[in-house]
C-alpha cells in the first residue's frame, strides 16, 4: 500500500482530485479515479472536473469503514 503524504485533515486542499483522493488513501491513480465515477462518492462536477468536497470525503471514509463499537 502507498503512504499518504498528507498528515492531518488539516493538510487537505478544500476540494479533492482524484489523485488527491487516491494519495489520501494510498491506492494507486487509475483506482482513485475509478472510486470518483462510483455512483455511491460524493463528487461535485464542474464542467468536466470531478472533485470532491473535504467534508464530504470525510463523510464517506466515516460511513464506510467497518470495525471498532458495535
Amino acid at each position: 500500500m502507498k503512504e499518504s503524504s498528507y498528515r492531518s485533515y488539516d493538510e487537505l486542499p478544500l476540494f479533492l482530485n482524484a489523485a488527491t483522493v487516491a494519495k489520501v488513501l494510498g491506492i494507486s491513480p487509475s483506482s482513485g479515479y475509478e472510486l470518483m465515477h462510483e455512483p455511491y462518492f460524493p463528487v461535485l462536477k464542474i464542467g468536466s472536473r470531478l472533485v470532491v468536497p473535504k467534508e464530504k470525503f470525510a463523510e464517506w471514509v466515516s460511513q464506510h469503514t467497518q470495525g471498532g463499537a458495535d
